[in-house]
Parts: C-alpha cells; structure tokens; sequence
C-alpha cells in the first residue's frame, strides 16, 4: 500500500487540476464528439486487471492519453443532445472534497447531513412546497420516480403492501401518463409490481400537453368500475419537447378523483426562476411528490437528482425499518443526530452528493441561475426563429423552454421514409463529425432532430455554427 505524504498528495492534485483545467478550457477548440478508436475499445475491453500497482503519475499519464480525448461531449458549448449540462467549476471541486471526506449519509450527526438538509431545504422553497415536505437527494429522475410512487403505493393503494405485497388487492390498480412521459415511468411502475398493464396512456395535444378533460374522464370511468387510481403523473418539461402540462387543473382532478400527483420536474422544473415560466409552474408547489435534478439545469456534475414527498411522515413509513422505539429523537447533541436520511428511501449507504449541489447553489446564487437559465430559453428562440426563417428547415413541434425540435423538410421528396432516411444520415455525420451535437426523437411518428440547451457557456454564435453545419451536410448528402 503506497503510503501517501502531504507533498506527494500536492503534487499529483495539482496535475489533476491542471488535467482538469486542460480539459476544460480546451473544450471549444475540439471536435464536439469523438468515438473511441475501434483499437483503444479492443484494448479496454481484453486488458487484464493489473497485477502490480503503477504510479500515480503513470495513471494519470494513461488517463491524458486514452480517457480525456473521448468524452461524452456535454461539456462542449455546441453539444445539444439530451439533457446533458456541463458541470460547474465549484461542483467539481465538491466532489473531489466530498470523495476526500468520504462519509455515509445515512444519518449522523456530522456536517454531510446538514448540509444535505440545507440544501434541500433551499429547493423545497424554491419548488414551493410545504415547510413540512420531505427532500432526499438521489441519483437522478429514474430514483427519484421510483422513490416518489414508492410513497404513492404505499399511501393509495389501500391495502399493507409492505406486508402483504399487492396479493391483499381486491380491485386493480391504475396509473396514468401522457403519450410524452418519460420512459423511467414505466420503468418504476412495473419495478413496483403493477406491471404495464396498469398504464392509461393519456393522449397529448399538438403542443404535446397532456389533454386534461381526457384525464379526467379516465380517471372518472376507472372509479365506476373500481380500478383504484395510484398516481397521476405530470411533467414540467417533457425531454421530448420541452411541454409543460397544466400543473394546476391536473392537481385540481388528482384531489377530486384522490389520486396521488407526481410531477416530473427533472429537466424543468429550474425554470420556475425564470420569469416567463413561474405561473405555469406554480403547480409544483402543490403536488404530492416532485423530482428534480440539479445535475441537468443546474450544472451539477452527475448525479446529483432530488425527490420531495409532501408527506414526511408517509415518506418514512413507507421505506423505514427501525421500530418507532429505535428511532432517533432529532437529538442535536448526540451521535445519532437528526432523522435518518436512509429512513425515507431504500439507499443506507449514501454518498456525500449534497456538497456539489451546496457547492454549485453558492457560486450561482438565485440570481445566477435565473439569468443562465433564461439566457438557454432566449437561446432557443433564437433557434426557433432561425428555423422559421430559412426554407431548409422546418419546426416540428412548438419549443418549449430551451427543447427545440426541427428538421430538414427534404421539399425534392415525398414521402416520410426518405424524409427520415435523409435526416438521419445529417444527424450520423453531425454527430460523427465533431462540429456539433444534436440528439433525435419521433413525434407523431416523424423522425426529427431535437436540440436542448443546458449549456450556461453557450452563445448565438454556437446556435449559428451548428445550423450552418447542419445545412452543409445536408447538402453534401443530397
């Protein structure tokens, strides 16, 4: 075991800062995107595990060489795909310090576990929610999704499933979701033992907004033939497009229907700071369970995702496992320190991911993120507009927060396949190519190429330079 002195731990964390600061500020004079070299794959995939230990300078000579010229391109100020930020600088140097300090956050009463309550005391009043609401910081939307309707079956499904599973059922269960939600939905309802069959895909409008009256009629007809409603799910930004539901009429059927209100804020829900967007999230604060993650609009290096309960006490009863006679008192004094985080999800060991986000909300304050993120939203109505303008291209679908989805109309073909196959082809050697980075999706069954903008070092000047790459392999291609 190579024995570690202050000057040796010095001297390679200043390379790996300076490998750091390499990468970082090199990143726009790069090619967005590069693949792995078929060889170096080869290599990563049949090197044996090492028998002997190399050097830390060794190490980090490998990491210059065959991991920092391939990364995934999220950093870069011309990279659209997902919904892929690039980590704040102080986020970063959280977790290295986090990684230093390296403590289980399950509870205790040391500082990881206070700063974890700060911090998502800080978001819960920022989504609106109740003093009393329960924050869990997680690894992203898909856990906080889980975690959430964990707490909804727990609550709606009127019968002891911590004891009895759902074998206690009388009459089916049912969830619904529109046509535009995320994936990690389903993923959480079948994980939960209901099974896909429980969904009622509740269609979309062509703002892709889900169709309230169709909700509520769903939910109306479930009740008369006692199919006990579990969660309605709603989304403040869908990854799609960027919709945002009607927070507010949903909340006000999910309360006369008594169904839970989850609300799918991993991608949008920031944007409440932004003045054109805080009314229609003002929902946010009324829902029974919302997910967020900082590490999409918020810079946060990965994973840094958060759920909110309303109820805490539901929360705990749901996940905890220590009878009420074990429980810690919310002692200030003692070793167990306040109510375990690990009593309100499924993780007990639990890294330190608040001091990233506690990192990252210091260096932007409020204010500093209201303006990155309004500058990403007029960013992408700039796209917009530029798309409006040139008859290369067309909108296929109205943009909503920083999400624009266009495509090249292909005007010399006439049916959808070849419209498909042509910009599907752009896209590959876009992507391919390293000047920019778009993703793609299907709306109403068209392929389209689909920009987001989560990007705080972005400019016009990167939105132009990828339209202009875009147009010039088009034209190679036709």
């Amino acid at each position: 075991m190579r024995h570690w002195t202050r000057e040796e731990i010095q001297r390679i964390g200043y390379q790996v800062v300076d490998l750091i600061a390499e990468h970082l500020t090199q990143l726009p004079d790069k090619p967005v995107f590069r693949p792995v070299p078929l060889d170096l794959q080869k290599e990563f995939q049949s090197a044996p595990a090492p028998v002997t230990g190399a050097s830390p300078d060794q190490i980090l000579r490998e990491f210059h060489d065959t991991i920092a010229p391939f990364p995934f391109g999220n950093g870069h100020p011309r990279f659209r795909g997902g919904v892929n930020s690039p980590p704040s600088v102080t986020g970063i140097f959280g977790d290295a310090l986090a990684a230093a300090m390296n403590p289980s956050c399950a509870g205790g009463n040391h500082a990881a576990i206070y700063v974890e309550r700060q911090v998502t005391s800080w978001f819960r009043d920022m989504l609106g929610l109740p003093a009393e609401a329960k924050g869990l910081l997680v690894s992203g939307g898909s856990m906080a999704t889980l975690t959430a309707l964990g707490v909804a079956r727990h609550v709606k499904s009127g019968i002891d499933v911590r004891t009895d599973g759902l074998r206690g059922a009388v009459h089916p269960f049912a969830f619904y979701l529109s046509s535009e939600t995320h994936g990690c939905v389903r993923k959480a309802i079948e994980l939960l033992g209901f099974g896909s069959g429980a969904i009622r895909t509740i269609p979309a409008g062509s703002d892709y907004r889900m169709y309230v009256d169709a909700l509520d009629a769903a939910l109306a007809d479930d009740r008369a033939r006692h199919v006990t409603p579990i969660a309605v799910i709603a989304s403040a930004g869908t990854t799609n497009t960027g919709a945002i539901d009607d927070l507010d009429a949903i909340g006000e059927i999910c309360r006369r229907h008594d169904a839970w209100l989850h609300v799918d804020a991993a991608y949008g829900g920031p944007a409440v700071l932004a003045g054109d967007y805080a009314q229609r999230l003002r929902g946010l604060g009324a829902a029974d369970s919302v997910a967020l993650d900082p590490h999409k609009w918020l810079f946060v290096p990965v994973e840094a995702g958060l759920v909110y309960v309303r109820d805490a006490e539901m929360m705990r009863s749901a996940f905890s496992l220590v009878p009420p006679y074990l429980r810690t008192d919310g002692s200030t004094t003692g070793v167990g320190g306040p109510t375990w985080f690990s009593e309100f999800g499924f993780q007990q060991t639990r890294g330190f991911r608040a001091l990233k986000v506690w990192m990252a909300m210091k260096e932007f304050g409020l204010d500093g993120y209201k303006a990155a993120i309004e500058e990403n939203i007029a960013l992408a109505a700039y796209l917009a507009d530029r798309v409006r303008s040139s008859p290369d291209f067309e909108l296929t679908a109205p943009p909503g927060l920083s999400v624009v989805c266009f495509r090249l109309p292909g005007r010399s073909l006439d049916d959808e396949e070849a419209i498909a196959a042509l910009n599907r082809a752009v896209l590959e050697r876009l992507q391919l190519g390293g000047e920019a980075f778009l993703s793609s999706t299907e709306l109403r069954g068209r392929f389209t190429l689909r920009a987001c903008i989560v990007n705080y070092r972005s400019t016009r000047r990167d939105i132009d330079r990828m339209l202009e790459a875009v147009r010039t392999i088009s034209q190679e291609v036709v």
